[in-house]
């Protein structure tokens, strides 16, 4: 699922921000972009992150924007110290050399310090706005989550009005092929008057037929697979009714789903119910695009 979030604060030493934004994935993928100096608190963050949630392509950024106040620099005396006697040593040897001058000595390397920021302040700040940012996170995520679940009741809904259309076909699409099949049969075993002589008696020949009809109707029947259908939608609506970590039982559903209009297909024996199987098909593909994305 998609997903953005984004948290400031502001300390005494400095700006801490967090980002963490997400795109669909099936399996959770988490990148970060830390500053080097901040790279030890990536496991802490990882952890509450994966805590909160299980799908995503995730890309966390944390940064430190430090306050360029007065206080927040100082002189290391030391440094100063062992310049101005290694100067003084150099000009026993050279008389005639320059003097460092006073912006030399600042720009050499370690002669001004950064003020340095306690750890452990600095780690309990980044754990308590990541836990703001990753609950602004999820939120967000929700929000999806809700528009998402209505897309899918609609497929369900859809689905739901395809099966209870084409129901009722079903004894009336067996009722004529079993007409059909007997008229046809009855030719071909020299019933319908047409002077062929018979082989078989007639007693015979009207079991036969009834064998036929009856072993051909079992096949083209897909009541029952229609019933696996209502069946897997209703429990397919239940699991986003209930919520939670829905993602890999609505996979399991829609693989379901597609055995049961895949074996629709095959079966159909009649325009209307190979149509209602294409149907079926698109729009089990339109909920298994999304479902992949959801927790």
């Amino acid at each position: 699922m998609t997903g953005y979030a984004v948290a400031t604060s502001e300390g005494a030493a400095g700006t801490l921000t967090i980002e963490i934004k997400s795109v669909n994935s099936r399996f959770l993928d988490l990148q970060f972009r830390i500053n080097d100096d901040l790279r030890a608190l990536e496991p802490d963050l990882r952890s509450a992150i994966m805590a909160a949630i299980t799908r995503g392509k995730v890309e966390v950024r944390l940064s430190f924007g430090r306050k360029a106040t007065t206080g927040s620099q100082a002189l290391n005396h030391t440094l100063l110290a062992d310049l101005a006697r290694l100067q003084t040593e150099v000009t026993r040897h050279f008389v005639s050399a320059p003097l460092m001058t006073v912006a030399e000595l600042l720009r050499w390397p370690g002669v001004i310090e950064e003020a340095q920021i306690g750890q452990e302040s600095l780690q309990a700040d980044v754990a308590a706005l990541a836990a703001k940012t990753i609950a602004a996170f999820v939120d967000s995520r929700k929000r999806e989550g809700a528009a998402l679940e209505a897309m899918l009741v609609a497929r369900i809904e859809a689905m739901e009005a395809i099966v209870k259309r084409i129901t009722p076909l079903i004894p009336q699409v067996i009722a004529q092929f079993q007409q059909k099949a007997i008229e046809r049969m009855q030719d071909a075993l020299g019933l319908a008057g047409h002077g062929n002589p018979q082989v078989l008696t007639r007693q015979e020949v009207f079991e036969r037929i009834r064998q036929e009809v009856t072993l051909y109707g079992i096949r083209i029947d897909v009541s029952e697979e229609l019933s696996r259908l209502t069946a897997h939608l209703n429990e397919t609506r239940h699991i986003l009714k209930k919520g939670g970590q829905v993602g890999k039982r609505l996979d399991f559903m829609m693989q379901e789903l597609n055995r049961e209009a895949n074996t629709l297909g095959a079966k159909a024996s009649v325009k209307e119910l190979a149509d209602a199987s294409m149907e079926l098909k698109l729009l089990i593909e339109q909920m298994r695009e999304q479902v992949q994305n959801l927790e």
